[in-house]
């Protein structure tokens, strides 16, 4: 549109000038030549002029569009054709783009000879664009590691179109086979592993030696308690709560120190505990359990409980500390509105795992058979 403007100026410009030569020869000594030599070259001037900013203009539009035009168009029209979501991969990871050597045929075809199909495939490199980086040499040597734990191709496949960051995260192999044979030496069995795998497939790639310092952190953990069996506790906490390789050792031990203080417990009631489901909380932020102990235990108290209650509550029920402040009174009150005493919800408290829908519609349902919550509890 601009370059059209421009050749339209020229062109009228071109008709001009000499219409204008023409005009100078008739009247050359006359005052009118003085006038139009001088609204002739002001109105020239600014006619050539204009064509400048113009091509400013353009300039302009073109630099709008300089991060695309820097990516490889080969690349780019492949993935398209893959079916890969193009707009996806480019906010993902846009640097992947711009590279001139990538693999995205041989991953296919190496995704295809393991039971991926297309749809999958196209999802897998929208999602982690950096799968396209990775050698034929690479993923070989990375399904035969995962192979080592899983049973078959299909459960890989399926953990890739969930979570393709899993497997293409990390391209160094050897530390992965470390990370392997390091847990194999803690006791883990492949059930063990097939569950990290699955759930916390980044712990394999931890540095060894990080992952190292969290079983030695749990190590040292027991023996504080006057713990019998380290590594059999070591195995148990990792079996438990595959998450707590992914925290810092700062936050797992402040968490420990926490549940300690606040449930007022005895080494050995505190171990016991861990070896239960208090496990399970290890991984969770330390502001996080102390917001939410604090909420519910401020619940529990103007509800009428003791601070020996509230203590055992915690004790028998640690994942209460997974709940938000309102989602636990919630759940709360809607029992009590269906006249269950504190008492026996605090006796019960694994009625408090399921969602507040969940308790709303079961209370609804043994309200309408008139189901007597004190005579038969809610156990």
């Amino acid at each position: 549109m601009i370059n059209s403007g421009c050749t339209v100026l020229q062109r009228y410009l071109q008709q001009l000038i000499p219409v204008a030569a023409r005009g100078l020869l008739h009247t050359k000594n006359s005052l009118l030549y003085n006038m139009n030599c001088f609204w002739l070259i002001r109105f020239s001037a600014e006619i050539t002029l204009r064509p400048v900013s113009s091509r400013h203009f353009c300039l302009k539009t073109e630099s709008a569009d300089t991060e695309s035009s820097q990516e490889n168009g080969i690349l780019v029209n492949n993935l398209a054709c893959m079916g890969v979501d193009v707009k996806m991969a480019r906010r993902r990871q846009p640097g992947v783009l711009k590279k001139l050597i990538t693999n995205e045929e041989g991953l296919k075809r190496f995704l295809q000879s393991k039971g991926a199909t297309n749809d999958v495939i196209a999802s897998i490199i929208s999602r982690y664009p950096r799968a396209i980086t990775r050698s034929y040499e690479s993923l070989e040597k990375r399904w035969e590691l995962w192979r080592s734990i899983l049973m078959t191709d299909l459960e890989i496949v399926n953990i890739l179109g969930r979570s393709p960051e899993s497997f293409f995260r990390s391209s160094n192999n050897i530390n992965m086979e470390k990370n392997i044979m390091f847990f194999c030496s803690l006791g883990l069995t492949s059930k063990h592993l097939c569950n990290m795998l699955t759930r916390t497939p980044r712990a394999f790639s931890n540095r060894v030696e990080l992952n190292k310092q969290m079983t030695d952190l749990l190590h040292e953990i027991c023996l504080s308690l006057s713990g019998e069996n380290p590594n059999d506790f070591v195995k148990h906490i990792i079996s438990k709560n595959v998450f707590i390789l992914l925290r810092s050792r700062k936050q797992v031990r402040a968490n420990i120190e926490f549940l300690q203080s606040s449930f007022h417990l005895s080494n050995e009631e505190l171990l016991a505990l861990l070896h239960g489901s208090g496990a399970d909380i290890l991984d969770l932020s330390n502001e996080y359990i102390k917001k939410n102990f604090i909420n519910a235990k401020e619940k529990l108290l103007s509800l009428g409980c003791t601070e020996r209650e509230v203590d055992r509550f915690f004790v028998s029920y640690p994942r209460v500390l997974f709940l938000s402040s309102k989602n636990l009174s919630d759940k709360i009150d809607c029992l009590l509105q269906a006249e269950i005493h504190i008492k026996q919800i605090v006796e019960t408290s694994r009625v408090l795992d399921v969602s507040i829908g969940t308790v709303r519609s079961k209370v609804k349902e043994l309200e309408k058979i008139s189901y007597d919550f004190k005579t038969y509890g809610i156990g």
